[in-house]
């Protein structure tokens, strides 16, 4: 039988108050409220926290606070990832960021979702699907990434976007719902 944790991940329908899956976000948010609380001159206690908080990382991450995640565990970051501030990444599924990548401020990238029935939906169950974004990419200010995306390699995403579907490598897209404008 499979534990919530293992639904969750697997992208099945899955209880969020499970005691487990409680204590890890609680841990999160945390570590998360400790980051977000810190100096610009406590710089070595930042990164103690982001490799805690987000173990699966390249080198030189920048994470600008106020951060806020769901688990972090479930983020994987390439090298030269660079949020700005305010950005929220709801993991509750994998997501998976190459490198060279730059967040602009209020982004926000969701992996959780919700049935669309009302009955499913009133049950308390919930389910994700994952987040994939390719490296050399550039996500403007106030950006959110819906679940089950993926942005391909060489990408901008226009401030204000709303990415509702898959974005090709090398494309410029912009707008709510967000689309290809051009290629790069």
């Amino acid at each position: 039988m499979s534990t919530e944790k293992q639904k969750m991940l697997n992208g099945d329908l899955y209880n969020a108050s499970d005691p487990e899956l409680l204590k890890e976000r609680r841990n999160a948010r945390l570590l998360c409220n400790r980051f977000n609380h810190t100096t610009g001159d406590e710089k070595n206690l930042r990164i103690q926290i982001l490799n805690e908080l987000i173990p699966d990382q390249g080198a030189a991450l920048t994470i600008e606070p106020p951060f806020y995640c769901d688990y972090g565990t479930n983020i994987s970051l390439g090298n030269k990832v660079y949020f700005n501030y305010n950005c929220i990444v709801l993991d509750v599924m994998k997501i998976m960021i190459g490198s060279n990548v730059l967040f602009g401020p209020n982004v926000q990238i969701y992996a959780a979702t919700h049935p669309m029935d009302w009955k499913e939906r009133a049950s308390g169950l919930e389910f994700g699907k994952p987040v994939t974004i390719g490296s050399d990419v550039w996500i403007g200010g106030g950006v959110i990434i819906c679940p089950g995306v993926t942005i391909g390699n060489c990408c901008v995403i226009g401030a204000g976007s709303v990415v509702t579907r898959d974005v090709p490598d090398n494309s410029f897209a912009a707008g709510n719902p967000c689309r290809k404008i051009k290629d790069l």
